[in-house]
């Protein structure tokens, strides 16, 4: 049996342990759905309708994008992915100190600030941890590893399921109904805890280093990320291309305004922020709100949605772990069609069934329409789940990805927002039409993704300006352009690409 390398056991605990930071983000989300349903929460906060449910869960991705837009660009260049991501989850720990201690006449204003507070804290981290997955991650494996961020959160999201299940035993007196959804906010603050506790033992991304300057302690953190899989000229090759990479950013003079001014830089922005806009109007935060009402309204009791609700997140993490062994082998580009393709046929089938068996008339039909919810889940977890984060957080140069990235995930926020409100008032309002919306989004998403959006499949951080160049280089041919601000064109050096290939070259 082949023996792993120590830079391949060690990447795959470093993204593990940064995994633990997205696992914050998905209970955050899981638990909020059971939260919901709970009859405690529904008395506490008065009852809300659609449109304050809508509020409570819009707001957050307010927050998050406020962060995103703001906060996590300027905190992951300056203090680094491990403090950005330490400021971000004690953000979110002060939010859950506020929902979970919402009470009395102001519960529902405590609630609303609890939730912006975790938005802005959630969009540091989520920011941060794909960078840092990214940044260490070698080309050829760097979708799996970057997956495991998405491992994280729906590990997370299948927690809170189950432990929204767990509360259903214990809101069975009122005291129970008082303290249950409190307790399975509040629990949070232990993942919390020891993701905010490990971040400074842990190395940093090679690639801040070299951009602050720190080029022995850049060299030392490479070797650590690699030894055992690449050689001692390998490991100084590829430092040397990271430090090439940020010295041609930095002779440009050009700054984060470039991600506007520059076309090829724009060329990325864009394609990036509107494959986080999409990943969110399909639909897929609005499931995973209000999941157990949805099956609620398909006649299942609230303990057997949160049931039902538990199990499907729980098969997203087999989808989620099946992607990350494939989008390094199929491409980006294969597995966000194939699981959007998924989506809207699964949505197309439960708007079709509810027009023709309205009112539940049919308990086959509510069945098949469970199954397409579960469908429509795993399709989500193979294609845009991870595949967006990915793309993203792959595709800008060192000196503006964390800016590139954050810009972008803000996409990702307002779609949020638009699907959140949409979902709750669509469906009381035209009940099961509301799946032909999104399912219009999802076939929509196919051509623009199959058109617009490059492989980058194999392809070094360090050569993705070569890519995108190319897209924009007989545009600024016709349009008389003699350069860009930042036209780096960095030619492939001998570096393998996955710690296989360094293996076979030793």
């Amino acid at each position: 049996m082949k023996r792993l390398s120590k830079a391949v056991l060690r990447l795959h605990l470093l993204c593990l342990f940064f995994a633990l930071g997205s696992f914050v983000w998905g209970y955050n989300v899981g638990v909020l759905s059971s939260v919901f349903v709970n009859p405690g929460f529904r008395q506490t906060m008065g009852y809300p309708g659609p449109a304050q449910r809508g509020v409570i869960t819009s707001i957050y991705y307010l927050g998050t994008w406020a962060s995103y837009i703001f906060i996590s660009h300027p905190a992951s260049d300056r203090l680094g992915r491990r403090y950005a991501a330490l400021v971000g989850i004690a953000i979110v720990a002060v939010g859950i100190a506020f929902e979970s201690g919402a009470s009395g006449p102001g519960a529902y204003s405590m609630m609303i600030a609890g939730r912006i507070i975790s938005g802005i804290g959630i969009g540091m981290v989520s920011s941060a941890v794909p960078l840092y997955q990214s940044e260490v991650a070698p080309a050829g494996e760097r979708g799996k590893y970057v997956v495991l961020n998405h491992v994280g959160f729906v590990v997370g999201l299948a927690t809170g399921f189950w432990v929204g299940y767990g509360m259903t035993f214990w809101s069975t007196t009122p005291y129970g109904e008082y303290i249950s959804w409190r307790f399975s906010l509040a629990i949070n603050l232990i993942p919390s805890a020891i993701f905010g506790i490990g971040l400074p033992f842990l190395p940093e991304s090679p690639r801040w280093l070299v951009e602050h300057g720190y080029h022995e302690k850049a060299l030392v953190s490479l070797h650590w990320l690699r030894e055992d899989s690449f050689t001692n000229e390998q490991i100084h090759l590829e430092l040397s291309r990271i430090c090439d990479d940020v010295e041609e950013y930095r002779g440009s003079e050009a700054s984060w305004l470039s991600l506007f001014r520059d076309a090829n830089l724009f060329s990325r922005l864009w394609r990036a922020s509107l494959l986080q806009f999409m990943a969110q109007m399909c639909g897929a935060a609005a499931m995973k709100y209000y999941l157990p009402t949805l099956l609620e309204k398909l006649g299942l009791s609230t303990r057997i949605a949160l049931l039902a609700g538990g199990i499907e997140s729980t098969l997203k993490i087999g989808m989620t772990v099946l992607e990350m062994l494939l989008i390094d082998r199929l491409g980006r580009r294969t597995t966000l069609v194939s699981g959007t393709l998924a989506m809207g046929f699964a949505l197309l089938i439960n708007g079709v069934l509810g027009q023709v068996y309205p009112g539940n008339t049919n308990r086959t039909a509510d069945i098949v329409c469970i199954v397409c919810i579960f469908i429509y889940a795993l399709g989500y977890s193979m294609g845009f789940g991870p595949a967006a984060w990915v793309y993203g957080s792959e595709i800008f140069p060192t000196a503006v990805r964390a800016r590139g990235l954050s810009f972008s995930a803000s996409g990702s926020s307002v779609g949020s927002i638009v699907a959140a409100q949409v979902w709750p008032v669509g469906i009381e309002s035209i009940g099961s039409n509301i799946y032909f919306f999104f399912m219009a989004i999802n076939f929509i998403c196919i051509p623009i993704i199959l058109l617009l959006y490059p492989e980058t499949k194999g392809v070094s951080l360090e050569d993705m300006d070569f890519l995108f160049r190319s897209l924009t280089h007989h545009r600024d041919e016709e349009e008389g352009e003699e350069g860009d601000e930042y036209t780096t064109v960095t030619a492939a050096a001998d570096v393998p690409a996955t710690a296989a290939e360094a293996e076979g070259a030793k």
